[in-house]
């Protein structure tokens, strides 16, 4: 290459760079349309005339359990079988007894029952009842606290599904609410200490994991 060919190469002006400030006010364009559009999609247009629908309330474990037991109590009751008739129709045909009587739930049939006998002596506040006519094999229990297990109160009526909470640990606080509040309503107006030899009428919810084991979660309990 001559002399004068890299004299003419090197003399050619170089592309002029935007100044920094002209930079500087493009970003903060780009930074304004994207607050816009962070304010444009997220306002809710309501039109005149209509309210704004509100979105599901928080899941409150203390309300839920005093709104929602009233109504499991009832239906409990309601559909409660008395406990002889429930053992010899579970011993004539399982499948049978749970279709008619039970309600699914977590691949256990939980029934309703009813019954009136004798309480047995009892250990962690869990006491057998003795009930004339009942089946030999058939030993029935209830819970009385301060713990209460299970979740029937919630499963036996089938009212609530996993579906209808945000996550299991909802659906998990939706048993303990009612059983909380069976508590409050129930069990606390009876001093379990003093059951032993006398005659109780009780109605709750079984789950018959041991259909000849049942362990009751009352829904009410009278002492004659």
């Amino acid at each position: 290459m001559s002399t004068a060919a890299v004299a003419e190469h090197g003399s050619r002006p170089r592309p002029a760079r935007p100044p920094k400030r002209h930079l500087g006010r493009w970003i903060a364009a780009a930074l304004t349309v994207l607050a816009l559009l962070v304010v444009v999609l997220g306002t809710k247009v309501v039109p005149d005339g209509q309210e704004e629908v509100a979105g599901p309330a928080a899941f409150d474990k203390a309300t839920f359990g005093a709104q929602e037991f009233p109504t499991v109590q009832k239906q409990v009751t309601e559909q409660a079988v008395p406990a002889t008739e429930l053992a010899a129709a579970i011993a004539a045909d399982p499948k049978a007894a749970a279709a008619d009587h039970g309600v699914e739930a977590a691949g256990n049939t939980v029934y309703s029952t009813t019954f009136t006998g004798t309480v047995g002596e009892g250990q962690a506040g869990i006491y057998d009842v003795a009930i004339e006519g009942m089946p030999k094999n058939v030993t029935v229990r209830i819970q009385t606290g301060p713990a209460i297990n299970g979740t029937e109160l919630r499963d036996a009526t089938g009212n609530y599904g996993f579906g209808q909470f945000t996550n299991q640990i909802e659906f998990q606080d939706a048993g303990a609410a009612l059983n909380e509040e069976m508590k409050k309503q129930v069990l606390d107006p009876v001093d379990p200490s003093t059951l032993s030899g006398k005659t109780v009428t009780v109605t709750g919810a079984f789950t018959a994991i041991n259909p000849e084991g049942w362990l009751v979660t009352p829904v009410s309990l009278e002492v004659a």
